[in-house]
């Protein structure tokens, strides 16, 4: 294979990687906070998260761009004390596909946490176990397809990712360039034969990761039928 498409596709599932490592305990730190908010707050706090799906990615990106400019007092101070940038970085195309794929990740554990019985909990209490230990040992394992399924959605969301990872990071292989925007390059320069080799990678990918979440999902639910 060519070398420039290995380095891409590595890049480009790095990159996923980092997002959904990132994602987990802010996902279900959020989902959490969602979970036991009174309506009026829980609406506001989900209407944030649910912005990254409603706007468009470059007005994300753009806003992600002006915040974290370092001539702005918060880039300042990032690129100061932690050598941070966000333009042109893969860091900072970690902190926006974090940003941008938050959906994907808060959205089935707050709904698997709502879904559960609140006897659950009680019971859990009744028996004198704290918080802490009720969330790890007695709700997470009645979760964990909901969180399986948060991480897959967020891995293939960011892999495909094009509008953000183009306003933040533009095209520096090596560095920025992931296969959403390679695929748009190769078709800029008709060269259709490697953007075909991007596009079904990711393809078969995404397909075999929804595959096995599904199963894994059907499998949970039938094992959960049959003990109740």
């Amino acid at each position: 294979m060519d070398s420039e498409f290995l380095q891409t596709m590595q890049l480009t599932f790095k990159l996923a990687f980092y997002t959904t490592l990132c994602l987990l305990p802010i996902g279900i730190a959020l989902a959490i906070i969602v979970d036991s908010l009174k309506p009026k707050f829980s609406i506001i706090l989900q209407a944030l998260i649910w912005m990254p799906l409603i706007l468009p990615p470059s007005v994300l990106g753009f806003y992600l761009l002006v915040i974290f400019n370092r001539h702005n007092l918060l880039g300042a101070f990032l690129l100061e004390y932690c050598s941070f940038q966000l333009a042109f970085s893969f860091s900072g195309l970690v902190v926006a596909s974090v940003i941008f794929s938050l959906p994907f990740m808060v959205n089935p554990i707050k709904n698997a946490l709502s879904s559960l019985p609140p006897s659950l909990k009680e019971a859990s209490y009744t028996l004198g176990k704290g918080k802490i230990f009720t969330f790890l040992y007695v709700l997470m394992p009645n979760i964990r397809s909901s969180i399986l399924l948060g991480c897959v959605t967020s891995f293939a969301h960011t892999i495909g990712e094009f509008g953000v990872v183009m306003m933040i990071g533009g095209s520096r292989a090596g560095e920025t360039k992931v296969a959403s925007i390679a695929i748009y390059e190769q078709v800029e320069t008709l060269n259709y034969t490697l953007a075909h080799q991007y596009a079904l990678t990711l393809f078969v990918i995404s397909f075999i990761s929804l595959c096995v979440i599904f199963a894994f999902m059907r499998k949970y639910t039938n094992h959960t039928t049959q003990i109740l």
